[in-house]
C-alpha cells in the first residue's frame, strides 16, 4: 500500500509541469479565441477578420520598429500626457521599468544574480540585482516556487556574494524549489 501511494505521489509530481504548460496553452488559446470572436463580431466574414488581424499585426510590428529606432512621437506624447496624471504616472513608470528589466533594454548594469543572507546570518538565498546605487545593491529576492513573488531589499555590497548563475538558471532553481541547481558547487563556497 505504501508503494502504491508513493507511486501515485511521484506520478502527480511528474504531471505538474505538464499540467502547468497545458494550462498556459489553453489560456493563450482562450484569449486568442475571445479576440477572434470579438473581431469576428464586427464582420461575419472570415476574410475580413483575417484581414483585420493581418493589419493589426503589421501595425504593431511597425510601431515596434519605430519605437526601437526612437522615432515614434505618438508613444512619447502619450508618456508626456500620462506623466502629468499623479497615480497613473507612477503605475506607468514602474510598469515600464519592469518591462525594460525583463526585456533587458536600457540597463546601465548587466543583470546579475547574487547570494544574500536571509532571513538570518548563515542562511543564503539567491537574488536578482535590479539596481545599484554607489555601494548599495537593490535586490529582488524571489520566493519558491513562484519567482514572480518576493520582496525588494537594499544591502551593502559587502553583504552579497556574486553568483555565476544566469537569470534563467536561478529562475529554474527557484521554480524547482532547489532541485535544479546547476551551480551547486557555489553552495560550498558560501560562508556557514
Amino acid at each position: 500500500m505504501k508503494k502504491l501511494l508513493n507511486y501515485t505521489l511521484i506520478g502527480i509530481l511528474a504531471l505538474i509541469p505538464v499540467v502547468v504548460i497545458l494550462q498556459i496553452i489553453l489560456f493563450v488559446k482562450d484569449r486568442f479565441t475571445d479576440l477572434f470572436q470579438f473581431v469576428y463580431g464586427y464582420s461575419d466574414n472570415y476574410f475580413v477578420t483575417f484581414l483585420l488581424f493581418g493589419f493589426s499585426f503589421m501595425l504593431i510590428t511597425y510601431i515596434g520598429h519605430r519605437v526601437s529606432l526612437g522615432r515614434f512621437s505618438i508613444i512619447a506624447s502619450f508618456e508626456t500626457l500620462v506623466c502629468r496624471i499623479p497615480i497613473l504616472s507612477t503605475i506607468y513608470r514602474v510598469t515600464k521599468k519592469l518591462v525594460q528589466m525583463i526585456a533587458g533594454h536600457e540597463l546601465q548594469e548587466p543583470r546579475e544574480v547574487v547570494y544574500v543572507e536571509y532571513p538570518k546570518d548563515g542562511l543564503w538565498v539567491p537574488a536578482y540585482v535590479t539596481n545599484k546605487v554607489e555601494d548599495r545593491y537593490v535586490l529582488f529576492v524571489p520566493t519558491s516556487p513562484n519567482p514572480t513573488s518576493g520582496f525588494a531589499i537594499i544591502v551593502h555590497q559587502s553583504k552579497i556574494i556574486k553568483s555565476a548563475m544566469s537569470i534563467e538558471q536561478v529562475t529554474s532553481f527557484i521554480i524547482s524549489v532547489g532541485s535544479d541547481y546547476e551551480k551547486s558547487d557555489e553552495a560550498n563556497k558560501l560562508p556557514g
